[in-house]
């Protein structure tokens, strides 16, 4: 079967906009950006997200609480492979990285030292439905599969003045650089 030029270009329009709701998730969790994160999914939306299943809402407030007291997360987005089933319609699988760095608490101070940080680490795959509407790619269905996740002790980890670090809100220094070059 002749695939036309127009058709050709059209799916690599695709995959950049896939792949870019993929980082704008990213970014929407690890800044605590949450209408960032909800414009990666359409409103009608399932995430199977290991310990929570849910609605978008759902997760957000999931999310929400399993980030209080976390200093700052970091999801990096790996191979992404996008299979489209018809025009509108595509499963797309994306490899992932997350960290997130939070102080000790309770019984961990036992074991740590000043200036160490717990550090969380997930590595996985986003398994995804994703459905154009209106002319936006956005997930309608997530499964989230785990390959290792750990806990672990990060020596020196903790925030020091030293250091730029990125912030869970709009003081992040990517938000300063929006406001300054688009006046946001």
């Amino acid at each position: 079967m002749q695939t036309s030029r127009e058709d050709v270009l059209q799916r690599v329009i695709d995959r950049s906009e896939i792949y870019d709701v993929m980082c704008r998730y990213a970014r929407g969790v690890d800044r605590g950006d949450w209408e960032l994160l909800r414009s990666t999914y359409h409103p009608d939306a399932y995430d199977d997200h290991v310990e929570f299943k849910g609605s978008v809402d759902g997760l957000i407030e999931w999310l929400k609480e399993r980030f209080a007291g976390v200093d700052n997360s970091m999801h990096f987005i790996g191979n992404c492979l996008i299979e489209f089933a018809g025009p509108d319609l595509a499963l797309v699988e994306t490899y992932f990285t997350s960290r997130r760095l939070r102080q000790p608490v309770g019984d961990e101070c036992k074991t740590t030292a000043t200036g160490d940080a717990i550090c969380r680490q997930s590595w996985g795959r986003y398994v995804d439905r994703f459905e154009r509407r209106e002319g936006q790619w956005r997930v309608t269905n997530r499964k989230v599969v785990l390959e290792a996740r750990y806990t672990s002790i990060a020596k020196s980890g903790a925030r020091d003045e030293r250091t730029t670090w990125g912030m869970r809100d709009t003081s992040d220094p990517l938000y300063v650089a929006r406001g300054e070059l688009f006046g946001q």
